[in-house]
């Protein structure tokens, strides 16, 4: 149970991450005629709910892709969907959380360092890689896609002599925010 609190902490920590390296990809000021002052520094691109999930579906199986494990499991985990602070009335972010694991100790890290060497070759810019800061050190990393306005947060979960634990590697996938077409209500989104 404690792990599993652990990990949870870890997790919104992560995200945490995620949305502030999202909010850093670009700066400056711009102002759009259909929803007012916009702090974000770039135009969001206008884009359905469900479009959105699925492109960002599609980035996570980029990212699985990556670690090359084929055989293993993933989490069911589906993409939720928010709305971005900075105009809640007409933006909105993706995010999906996931997990491989049902795969060796050694499976896993050769895939996460797998991952860490794939995504500059595929775009992705790792601004940060190594121990976390919770008590079991686990390797994390964070990375900005150079072509879309995404994040992904990595952990690397192994090692734990509880018979109960599972090594995995998890991850986060975290849109930047999308600009809902007109007359689309956001309240509600999960």
């Amino acid at each position: 149970m404690r792990r599993t609190h652990h990990r949870t902490r870890t997790h919104r920590a992560a995200l945490g991450v995620l949305f502030l390296c999202l909010t850093t990809l670009a700066t400056g000021c711009s102002m759009n005629d259909t929803g007012g002052a916009d702090d974000l520094g770039y135009t969001p691109t206008t884009l359905d709910v469900e479009a959105a999930r699925a492109r960002t579906k599609e980035v996570s199986s980029e990212i699985f892709d990556m670690i090359g494990l084929p055989g293993a499991k993933t989490t069911p985990a589906g993409a939720g969907a928010s709305t971005c602070e900075e105009d809640p009335e007409h933006l909105f972010r993706i995010r999906h959380p996931w997990s491989v694991y049902d795969a060796t100790e050694e499976e896993l890290k050769e895939g996460f360092e797998r991952l860490h060497e794939a995504l500059p070759a595929k775009g992705w810019k790792v601004v940060s890689y190594g121990p976390n800061s919770s008590k079991a050190k686990s390797l994390e990393l964070t990375a900005e896609s150079g072509k879309e306005r995404f994040a992904v947060n990595a952990e690397l979960w192994v090692g734990s002599t509880d018979p109960k634990k599972k090594n995995l590697i998890g991850v986060s996938v975290v849109s930047g925010c999308f600009r809902a077409p007109e007359g689309t209500d956001l309240k509600g989104l999960y």
